[in-house]
């Protein structure tokens, strides 16, 4: 057995009373794979069971369930997973039994779309639908569409941006009735929470646009709302754009250090740290690990736990982002879809111990 430092990635990591038993974490990927419409439309299937059981059973210690709608019209597609109705709930509470028993912490992430709502399946093209496609008119902080070709999306009045906020708690608590132990709200990526911190696609003269403190104010809103129904023994995380990547007028990495600050504050007690989505064709310099110096930055700055993702694909990697201190634990995206058992690999290949299903102890 190698020792404890060598081992880093497969060392449990403890936040409030919640002990994830590794540091090897399932980033939130879409499958865009629910029904759209009907009684049915955002209800996890075998599809999603199939898919999250599979990490769960290759060793993946915490799961982030896909961006998961707060309403109907958060959905990014008409296809994507929603939990505002107790239909969903029980869906969702197969999965989550199944997880647990692996020995993996369901996680669910709470999103809302914004102005990049209402899109069609990716391998369909991605691009915007309307009604006649089960597609809706998408809301943002201002008037600005995503690109061109895009709808105007309708701009939120205060009296909207409270009722989505109320939305937001509404689906922690139904997320916590399902039996998840993690909530993330989605902060990144050019959906709503997102486009109100970026002057890039925040355009508002109220109390929610301009100064700093006004464009962050909607996701401290949805924080606070979040965790006042969260249980103070479980974990809320936030997912970040650490950066718009965007010359001027965009959300930067300094300002992701003081919110960092601010959302530690607010009782977040983890953040994911990610980076792009608010703005179509920006030039953004991919490279194995590439986001993980903003993450990094983030934990010797604040002192707030973080999770590294982008383009960690090897063991050895992702050990030495962890056993270094730049983050404490990795987010894998692409990797874990191409390899679900890659948790069990990389503890074979580094030495480190983790969980095997009985059935699969052939495989060790």
């Amino acid at each position: 057995m190698e020792s404890a430092v060598s081992v880093a990635l497969f060392e449990p990591y403890t936040l409030r009373s919640l002990t994830i038993p590794n540091r090897v974490w399932m980033a939130p990927m879409c499958q865009y794979s629910a029904e759209a419409f009907g009684p049915n439309a955002g209800v996890p299937h075998d599809w999603h069971f199939a898919h999250y059981a599979a990490r769960a059973a290759g060793g993946t210690g915490l799961i982030l369930a896909e961006a998961t709608a707060v309403s109907p019209e958060g959905r990014i597609s008409p296809y994507d997973l929603g939990i505002w109705n107790d239909t969903q709930v029980a869906a969702f509470r197969r999965i989550v039994r199944f997880l647990k028993d692996q020995g993996t912490v369901p996680g669910i992430q709470l999103a809302h779309a914004g102005r990049k709502a209402s899109t069609d399946r990716p391998w369909k093209g991605g691009g915007p639908v309307g009604p006649d496609a089960h597609g809706w008119q998408p809301v943002a902080p201002s008037p600005v569409p995503f690109d061109d070709g895009h709808p105007v999306p309708d701009d939120l009045t205060t009296d909207q941006i409270a009722d989505i906020v109320a939305k937001f708690a509404a689906a922690a608590r139904r997320a916590l009735d399902a039996g998840f132990e993690v909530a993330e709200v989605h902060g990144a990526h050019g959906y709503l929470i997102g486009e109100f911190l970026s002057p890039h696609s925040n355009h508002r003269t109220d109390e929610y646009g301009g100064s700093f403190e006004n464009r962050t104010r909607f996701a401290l809103e949805v924080v606070d709302a979040v965790r006042a129904v969260w249980p103070d023994e479980l974990p809320l995380f936030f997912r970040i754009s650490a950066t718009d990547w965007l010359d001027e007028n965009g959300w930067t990495a300094d300002e992701t250090v003081r919110f960092a600050a601010l959302l530690k504050e607010h009782g977040v007690d983890l953040l994911d740290v990610s980076s792009g989505g608010n703005a179509p064709r920006v030039r953004i310099p991919t490279g194995p690990g590439y986001q993980v110096p903003f993450a990094a930055r983030v934990r010797a700055a604040t002192g707030l736990p973080v999770a590294a993702v982008g383009l960690i694909t090897e063991p050895e990697q992702a050990q030495k982002i962890v056993a270094n201190g730049e983050a404490d634990a990795v987010l894998l995206g692409r990797e874990l879809l191409r390899n679900p058992s890659w948790a069990r690999s990389a503890a074979r290949e580094l030495g480190g111990e983790i969980r095997v299903p009985d059935q699969y102890h052939r495989s060790v």
